[in-house]
């Protein structure tokens, strides 16, 4: 017995000399009761033929299914998009300015207390009102059994769903728009193959259902399709556009859905927004940047995503609905980091294709300044699940110079909205990003001319506020708002921008 202990004792002994030291600082007690043996990658499979056959019940049924397509609920629109003439729009505008009610009641929202009903405070944990049924807690939006309507139930939702619409028409035209501008050799060059191009064709069609419910939510009036003015020149361009307008669409979802009267609509819209998360995660990895820089995503208003969306709309349909929300005038970065470059650091000033607030950076710099084909790690930035680049984007203590439109200019569909502000002069740059508004003075260097420098604010302990592609606004003030009231701060805004930040 105690021979059979001592050999147990060696052995124990041997494999906890022969332990990989912890991989993960500070995680303790990860011993695995299982023998970590690596899989062998041989033999691979040579033979795929025949295919497998697995008995299908109810062929009657699939086959009714298969062949009568009037049984399916119908899409707004088909897989091929509407409108395929892109460029500026030329003709004068018939109509100026955002939809306006005859009557407005105050030239600003006031800003008031907590809500006298926001009373509920929970000390031990204990459900402290009586249960309307069982396993079912006290209190709840729509869980009191009536039907769900699944109809905008506000002005400010029928405008809500509206301005995501128009987001999910120029992301169904534009995801279809690059597959067919480039070549399949135009992607390969880029790194990525047909399967990558088959799952952005896939994306286009998932727009369609997104425009389909939308448009259903919002009745006969809904907007129609329009066509658009895109600023990408090479399909690194194009993913990076991509990339920067799944952000804003995402983030002006999240600004405003807590906020709609029908949570029968916030409900849809989330679970289609989820899907739009995961499409700017997608373009990321195509770009080669790290998928998700940061632990919380962002809200904007909705006259922030309206901003950064209007200018990349030519036109539309006569008596296309129009919307209400602000168009800011537009915020340029003049040192943009550039993630085509292994240095973005030894970006040039305006290294940018247009002079748009979203436009993507410049893909076309010379060849032994790019990273897309650089295979060294820490370097490059070919398509991959993920990159940790030796070199950040940008940095705090960063300077970032700027300049900024004056309000006036027409933008969006048909060049009929107008850019405005209610901001005196601008003196703060907000960085809006996830949970934070971190404030940074403006320094003026002549007319629309100014910089700052990255702030190094944190959410928590080791989360980064500044970080990934991020909304920066100019402000004549350094109003305190958190993100369920961010709309507080637009009367302060005299510009918009968008910023490679990490």
């Amino acid at each position: 017995m105690l021979a059979r202990f001592l050999c147990s004792l060696i052995l124990l002994s041997a494999l906890a000399v022969g332990a990989p030291a912890p991989q993960v600082p500070g995680y303790t007690d990860a011993d695995s009761p299982f023998v970590q043996t690596p899989l062998p990658i041989t033999p691979l499979a040579t033979s795929f033929y025949p295919d497998s056959q697995v008995p299908v019940r109810f062929n009657h049924m699939l086959q009714a299914i298969q062949t009568s397509p009037a049984s399916e609920p119908p899409r707004r629109s088909s897989d091929v998009t509407g409108p395929t003439s892109h460029g500026p729009y030329e003709g004068t505008p018939t109509t100026t300015g955002a939809e306006m009610a005859s009557t407005t009641l105050a030239s600003t929202i006031t800003e008031l207390p907590p809500n006298p009903t926001a009373t509920y405070y929970n000390t031990n944990g204990k459900l402290q009102n009586p249960e309307p049924a069982p396993y079912i807690p006290a209190g709840g939006l729509g869980t009191n059994g009536t039907l769900p309507r699944y109809m905008v139930e506000s002005d400010f939702d029928y405008e809500s769903i509206a301005l995501g619409l128009y987001q999910e028409w120029i992301e169904l035209d534009l995801f279809n728009n690059g597959l067919a501008v480039f070549s399949e050799e135009d992607f390969l060059s880029e790194g990525l193959t047909a399967e990558d191009r088959a799952y952005i064709a896939f994306m286009a069609i998932q727009e369609t259902g997104h425009a389909t419910l939308l448009s259903n939510m919002l009745g006969p009036a809904a907007p129609p399709q329009c066509t658009y003015n895109y600023p990408f020149r090479t399909v690194r361009e194009f993913i990076d556009f991509n990339q920067k307008l799944t952000r804003w669409g995402e983030s002006g979802v999240w600004g405003f859905i807590n906020h709609l009267d029908s949570r029968e609509v916030a409900q849809m819209l989330a679970q289609s927004i989820a899907t739009e998360a995961r499409q700017q995660i997608s373009f990321r990895q195509m770009l080669g940047l790290f998928p998700q820089p940061v632990w919380f995503e962002t809200g904007i208003p909705q006259s922030w995503a309206w901003t950064y969306l209007a200018p990349y709309i030519s036109s539309c349909p006569e008596n296309a609905t129009r919307l209400a929300w602000q168009n800011f005038p537009g915020l340029h970065f003049e040192n943009q980091p550039n993630p085509n470059r292994f240095s973005p650091n030894d970006t040039q000033p305006w290294e940018v294709v247009g002079n748009r607030t979203a436009d993507p950076s410049d893909s076309l710099i010379p060849t032994d300044e790019q990273c897309v084909n650089l295979n060294v790690t820490g370097f490059g930035c070919g398509p991959a699940i993920t990159r940790n680049r030796s070199e950040p984007l940008s940095f705090p203590g960063k300077q970032v110079n700027f300049t900024w439109d004056n309000p006036g200019q027409q933008v969006g569909p048909n060049n009929s909205y107008v850019t405005s502000t209610q901001a005196g002069t601008p003196q703060f740059v907000a960085w809006v990003s996830q949970l934070n508004v971190s404030y940074t003075p403006l320094e003026h260097t002549g007319d629309n001319k100014g910089y700052t420098y990255q702030p190094a604010d944190v959410v928590y302990e080791g989360d980064p506020a500044v970080n990934g592609t991020m909304f920066v606004a100019l402000t004549d003030t350094d109003l305190f708002v958190t993100p369920f009231n961010l709309t507080m701060i637009n009367p302060h805004v005299a510009a918009l921008g968008l910023y490679q930040a990490g």
